[in-house]
């Protein structure tokens, strides 16, 4: 994407240029020249390229410019914000994924035996334990399956595993703060209390709430 400082990145060199056999000025500007305008091709195709040019060489000869200073700041931010504004199939991708999730979150909200704990975390109990609970920076030793809302798996494991509290998602931090040793819960985690916006990579699509089946093998503080 096409920024202000085109130029500065085109301009940057090596510091062992200065090892390099001598350029002449037509070389270096031509090369110059030829980056910027393979840059231009790919994120502006549409730039005038001819006023470019004469804005380019405008203000590098410090001539009077055929714009005003102020008016050249507006029409850049003008550019620069419409450049940042996400674009309207990415805006309706994000209400379609947020409609989805409020549809899943309400179905698995009306099953039978489902609790709701702070922040929208759901879960039901498939085995209660009777230990111990974790604490806020507690090490936890769990068996887990997490899958998408579609029952897709994305992350599994056979043998327990030790986790801190204080480096998994918020749902996780949620529930097993909640989870007796020995316990083995269904998680409903929506997506705010997972990977959010971002999502995870090509696993995980953003707005994205996670199902997980945890069982809390043992807790070390």
């Amino acid at each position: 994407m096409l920024r202000y400082s085109l130029l500065t990145l085109s301009l940057v060199a090596p510091l062992s240029l200065a090892e390099a056999p001598a350029v002449s000025p037509h070389d270096l500007g031509y090369s110059l020249g030829a980056s910027i305008g393979e840059r231009l091709r790919d994120d502006q195709p549409d730039v005038d390229i001819e006023a470019l040019i004469e804005g380019l060489r405008q203000s590098w000869r410090g001539e009077p410019l055929a714009l005003q200073p102020e008016r050249i700041r507006q029409i850049l931010a003008d550019h620069e914000a419409a450049l940042s504004a996400p674009a309207p199939s990415q805006g309706s991708n994000v209400e379609a994924a947020l409609a989805a999730e409020r549809r899943f979150m309400a179905a698995e909200r009306a099953k039978a035996n489902m609790h709701e704990l702070s922040n929208g975390v759901l879960y039901s109990e498939i085995k209660p334990g009777d230990g111990d609970k974790p604490g806020p920076t507690s090490r936890v030793e769990v068996v887990y399956t997490g899958q998408l809302p579609d029952g897709t798996v994305f992350d599994k494991n056979d043998q327990p595993q030790w986790f801190r509290l204080d480096s998994v998602i918020d749902g996780w931090k949620i529930a097993l703060q909640q989870m007796p040793k020995g316990a083995h819960w269904r998680v409903v985690v929506p997506s705010d209390q997972a990977y959010g916006a971002e999502g995870a990579g090509e696993l995980i699509p953003p707005y994205t709430p996670l199902v997980f089946e945890i069982e809390l093998r043992n807790l070390a503080n």
